[in-house]
């Protein structure tokens, strides 16, 4: 027995537009849970080579930052380094907004010329971030990603 409506069509063809009507709503409504945010910005390691590259062409040279009045933050960084990469958005634009006050350092850990500083401030992992005061004693190190939230807090904490 088949059913047929007003218009002529059979109960399989309705099923039929019913289950496409499902999948369509299922696929939608897996692009709307999986897509990524709005705010993510987005990453290759192309990108954040050449912000990395960038940021250290810009930073604060060791020798000033250790001689100003100002906190010191430095990076100690690796180009092949993907969690620096990562990172580098994230670190240029704390840089945009603190740079006023704080010195941004950056540190090639494959750089012979800072072996003393990788030394001196026990940089064993990259990305590692040390954080001077102003008189230039250490207040704080991170070694890996660190959030841009923690970062500001602790600078607005230093800066008091």
């Amino acid at each position: 027995m088949v059913f047929t409506t007003k218009d002529g069509a059979t109960g399989s063809s309705i099923k039929l537009v019913g289950a496409m009507i499902a999948i369509l709503v299922a696929i939608l409504v897996t692009l709307l849970i999986t897509r990524p945010a709005a705010t993510t910005t987005s990453f290759t390691p192309l990108s954040g080579l050449m912000t990395l590259k960038t940021m250290a062409a810009e930073a604060t040279p060791y020798e000033v930052a250790i001689a100003s009045p100002n906190p010191t933050f430095i990076e100690f960084y690796a180009n092949w380094c993907t969690t620096c990469q990562g990172m580098s958005p994230a670190i240029a634009d704390l840089h945009q907004q603190y740079g006023d006050t704080i010195s941004f350092v950056m540190l090639d850990i494959d750089d012979p010329q800072w072996a003393n500083q990788v030394s001196d401030y026990g940089a064993s992992g990259v990305p590692q971030f040390t954080l001077l005061n102003a008189q230039h004693d250490e207040v704080k190190t991170w070694v890996g990603k660190v959030p841009k939230p923690i970062l500001a807090n602790v600078f607005d904490q230093l800066l008091g």
